[in-house]
């Protein structure tokens, strides 16, 4: 891989930052926003809820935009829009401004994640695909862990709004980045030929190394293919692996949320004090950003699949062992470490999984899918542990009923056929090709 499509992993890493840090920031920030505004805890679920639920609408309704205008466009104005989201927060004047803003900010950072995800994968060589989609993934945890860290300092200096400020800018600067050096998916491009398609590749394949071409390759074009991308999805071609994926999708996204929302409430109730809880879902952020590195290392020794399998079924096991040790303090936050690199690991594993599954005409709407049906599981988590609770499931029955829901996503990957890439489309990798 030559130092620019490295630079393109980068670009993805921070912009899948942004989604790390707008969840701690939503969360250091709560209890300000509760005392400013007089919020009820129902009243605060909905604003915490908010972003979420735009995320998933994001996914599942603008991503799959990009298939037919795309990637590079759809990325560009998605983090517009999130960095305008972000600013306009710290405007807000009430729960229901704050509401729309959140709602704003989701419904970007949903597109980009979709889009950067296809991206990343396709920039990638297929050696080094399993560890550039880690390095990306991790950039989840990065984002939580130092955003976390320069919310909870600037809320203490300057107030809540400061937060979303500085939010704000850091994404805005980026956009003005991805403007100068963000290219084109080479998949889109072959596919969809545009004016000037040949120009476009050359000059990708000058930045990437390889020789220019004079030719394009005789490929089908889908750029008049009035068929749609979403019901492409259950043709059936593609029906078996869509349906597994949002299952994998749903079950994992389900899992990692829960672990990462409610693990600090959920180890004080276990027996451990406030300042351990908080240390032990502190745990869980820093090993995420290990697991996802160290997903992508194992990826590119043996099949990808088969190590995403390996990392659900262990990650569905150390969340069992990790409430179960939590009388005694070292082990556990040991066992924190490993579950947040575990199921991290996971997540990189299904963004490595997820592009791999379409060819190019559809990759950005069948990703953009498996992430937002992925995004009704975290929705769902916080909702369904919360009824439980009050229903009197102690910590261990929680984390083992979650054990269960995990493995259902290793059943659903390990079910999965993964295709070779299809003869009409072109990667970066292969322009030399073209």
């Amino acid at each position: 891989m030559s130092p620019y499509q490295w630079a393109i992993i980068g670009m993805c890493v921070l912009l899948n930052a942004l989604d790390g840090f707008d969840v701690l920031a939503m969360a250091f920030t709560a209890n300000g926003v509760t005392k400013e505004f007089g919020l009820t805890g129902s009243e605060l679920g909905v604003l915490l809820s908010a972003g979420l639920v735009g995320m998933a609408i994001g996914s599942l309704c603008l991503a799959p935009l990009a298939d037919i205008i795309g990637r590079r466009p759809m990325i560009i104005g998605s983090v517009g829009a999130a960095g305008a989201g972000m600013l306009l927060a710290a405007t807000a004047g009430n729960m229901a401004q704050l509401s729309i803003w959140r709602f704003l900010t989701g419904l970007g950072v949903g597109c980009i994640l979709a889009c950067t995800n296809v991206i990343a994968s396709e920039y990638s060589s297929k050696k080094r695909r399993g560890l550039s989609i880690s390095i990306y993934t991790a950039g989840y945890s990065i984002g939580a862990t130092l955003g976390g860290a320069a919310a909870v300092y600037l809320q203490s200096q300057y107030g809540w709004r400061s937060v979303f400020v500085f939010g704000g800018i850091c994404t805005l600067s980026i956009l003005v980045v991805l403007l100068f050096l963000l290219p084109e998916s080479v998949d889109f491009l072959m596919t969809k030929r545009p004016r000037n398609v040949l120009d476009r590749l050359n000059r990708i394949a000058r930045k990437t190394g390889h020789p220019e071409a004079t030719v394009l390759q005789d490929v089908q074009i889908l750029a008049k293919s009035k068929t749609n991308p979403i019901s492409d999805l259950l043709t059936p071609a593609n029906r078996r692996s869509t349906l597994l994926l949002w299952v994998a999708f749903f079950t994992t996204m389900f899992g990692f949320y829960f672990v990462n929302s409610w693990t600090p409430r959920l180890l004080v109730t276990a027996g451990m004090t406030e300042s351990q809880g908080i240390t032990g879902g502190l745990m869980l952020t820093l090993g995420g950003i290990f697991g996802a590195v160290l997903y992508g290392v194992l990826a590119t020794k043996w099949n990808s699949k088969i190590v995403l399998v390996a990392f659900t079924v262990l990650s569905a096991v150390m969340i069992v062992v990790f409430i179960s040790s939590a009388s005694v303090i070292l082990l556990a936050l040991g066992a924190g470490v490993l579950v947040g690199m575990l199921i991290n690991g996971c997540i990189a594993g299904l963004y490595t999984l997820a592009p791999s599954l379409y060819p190019a005409s559809v990759r950005s709407t069948g990703v953009g899918w498996g992430i937002g049906i992925g995004r009704i599981g975290a929705i769902i988590a916080p909702l369904i542990t919360g009824a439980l609770l009050d229903a009197s499931w102690s910590a261990v029955q929680l984390y083992l009923a979650v054990g269960v829901v995990v493995l259902i996503s290793a059943a659903a990957v390990g079910m999965i056929r993964t295709k070779e890439p299809t003869k009409n489309t072109a990667s970066a990798e292969e322009l030399t090709e073209v």
